[in-house]
């Protein structure tokens, strides 16, 4: 996994402020919790001589194979479809707290981030989930109570 340090190691360093960011090392940051993108970054982007590692970077900080963009990745082939994901979800169990939130099958699937399909865990509506957006926290419900480890977040 990458991490703040590896980035900032690949950008000018000017500290220019031309992505908005105090420091290279803030922008840094910022590309590892993907709220800029390499293109943010002026110098890097349109200066020929940091073409490789504009490129680098964007191989570093960018999506993951198969991830939605909270950086929810399910590996169908090790899902079996238990269901405790869907039940143990804090968003799931809020918009539907008669069913989900009270264990039982959903009730209102149009609302939910993780349900099952066809014995395979599906996410929809991942810009609902708690570790997305402007707000976003750090959490694993989902992920801890998947008895096979199908569910992983990257960043």
């Amino acid at each position: 996994m990458t991490n703040a340090m590896e980035l900032y190691q690949l950008l000018p360093k000017t500290n220019c402020k031309e992505c908005g960011k105090t420091s290279c090392m803030a922008f840094a940051v910022a590309l590892l919790s993907r709220e800029l993108t390499a293109d943010d970054c002026p110098p890097l982007k349109n200066e020929p001589k940091f073409k490789e590692k504009y490129e680098k970077i964007n191989e570093l900080a960018g999506p993951a194979g198969g991830a939605t963009e909270t950086g929810l990745i399910v590996h169908e082939e090790l899902c079996f479809g238990c269901g405790n994901c869907v039940v143990a979800c804090p968003v799931n169990v809020a918009n539907d707290p008669y069913g989900v939130g009270s264990g039982n099958a959903p009730k209102k699937n149009e609302k939910l981030i993780l349900t099952i399909e066809d014995g395979i865990v599906k996410a929809q509506n991942v810009d609902e989930c708690r570790r997305f957006g402007k707000n976003k926290i750090l959490c694993t419900g989902c992920i801890v109570t998947c008895p096979v480890e199908a569910i992983e977040f990257v960043v």
